[in-house]
């Protein structure tokens, strides 16, 4: 119990931390000028920092200004009061509840140097005013709200001991900073906090696409080479050249596999360009997909209705995966089937693949991810997907892909 009651004053007076500094936006990072940057450090700088620099100057000239015609004191206690009234706004960004700090130990002193220069009653001057509200809006903004309770309390406490009839209004002023930095700090953890979730959304997102590019290259290519592995030594029987021209084919679906493989993870590449930027495959390559799955040994007819080449480019991408994943699930489910392919635009793009009864035994069903990603890949593009087995055998698969894509 006293341990909870004290940590918040060892935070907020010796141990405590204030949050970094918020990401600011691209317009407040200036390069400095050619002809200034043999005198700068740095080639950039932060437009709040110089601006806190500025305004710490524009304090210390003020104090200045207002002591020195009436000083009756040394000229270095109204230098040292100038001091105390920039210094801690120009750490305030970069160290907020140090720069408070030492405005809480600097701020006693130097009003007792204003009140002997100019007898004012109280010794509030405009430029320790500023400071002070300044010091306590970068710690709310910054600061744990517990170090921020503190900070308001011992503020109160150190007007009501300079000073206790203005007390009330001091306090007012104070409370109304303070609630005003913890509102900003509250905003910018929210829009952090939702920019994450965002950020994971999409990125959740892209692993699933990524996810669904890989299964249906892999799985098509792979059984396509499976298959005809296991065909070319049957069919060549001992014939040389037969047997160099399937291994021939067997080369060319592996080269085809490397190349879409290296296309679908070149997003996961850099960003110096060396990305593979191949435009995806669409229904322009539907021939050649079909002619894969032929060599498989699948008896493949292709009906083709409408426009097909103005498809959009999105949806002609899924339509190309759905009839490769029908292809392969048929390849490997029912080898030396009879498949229907259908491709027809009527308002939409509407795809059917339909794979009769097996000639021979083939594998057992697998985890169903390729289903899924076909039904991914559909409502993705606001349509809809429907597969299953046929009565007498066989399997069907027919997709409803709108060509205007959802907002």
């Amino acid at each position: 119990m006293i341990s909870a009651v004290v940590q918040p004053f060892w935070l907020a007076f010796f141990r405590g931390e204030a949050d970094p500094p918020p990401p600011r936006s691209p317009r407040l990072h200036r390069s400095v000028p050619r002809p200034l940057r043999l005198l700068a450090p740095l080639d950039h700088y932060d437009v709040v920092q110089v601006a806190d620099l500025l305004v710490a100057a524009a304090l210390f000239h003020t104090t200045l200004m207002e002591l020195t015609p009436t000083s009756r004191q040394p000229i270095w206690m109204v230098y040292l009061a100038g001091v105390a009234f920039s210094l801690p706004v120009a750490l305030r960004d970069r160290w907020p509840l140090a720069a408070w700090r030492l405005a809480l130990v600097l701020l006693p002193l130097s009003l007792r140097v204003v009140q002997q220069v100019t007898d004012m009653q109280p010794p509030y001057l405009g430029p320790a005013i500023v400071m002070y509200l300044l010091m306590l809006y970068s710690v709310a903004a910054r600061c744990d709200r517990r170090i921020t309770v503190v900070v308001w309390l011992a503020s109160v406490l150190t007007v009501w001991i300079i000073d206790p009839n203005t007390m009330a209004l001091s306090s007012v002023a104070m409370t109304v900073i303070v609630l005003f930095g913890y509102n900003v700090r509250v905003r910018r953890r929210a829009t952090a906090s939702r920019d994450a979730a965002v950020s994971e959304r999409s990125v959740m997102a892209e692993r699933a696409r990524i996810a669904r590019e890989l299964h249906d290259v892999v799985a098509h290519h792979l059984s396509v080479i499976a298959i005809q592995a296991e065909a070319v030594p049957m069919t060549a029987k001992g014939d040389a050249a037969r047997l160099e021209e399937g291994l021939a084919q067997i080369r060319g679906l592996s080269l085809e596999a490397i190349k879409e493989l290296r296309q679908v993870l070149g997003v996961l590449r850099d960003h110096e360009g060396r990305a593979d930027t191949t435009p995806p495959p669409g229904l322009d390559r539907l021939d050649e997909l079909v002619g894969n799955a032929r060599s498989a040994g699948l008896t493949v007819l292709v009906k083709r209705s409408g426009e097909l080449e103005k498809v959009p480019t999105a949806v002609a991408v899924s339509a190309y995966r759905i009839v490769q994943e029908s292809l392969s699930n048929a390849m490997r489910h029912a080898p030396g089937s009879a498949v229907a392919v259908e491709l027809i635009w009527a308002g939409d793009l509407r795809v059917r693949v339909v794979n009769g009864a097996s000639r021979r035994p083939g594998e057992a069903p697998g985890a169903g991810h390729g289903l899924m990603g076909m039904r991914e890949r559909a409502t993705l593009l606001g349509g809809s997907l429907e597969a299953g087995p046929m009565e007498g055998g066989g399997f069907e698969v027919k997709a409803t892909l709108p060509l205007e894509q959802p907002s």
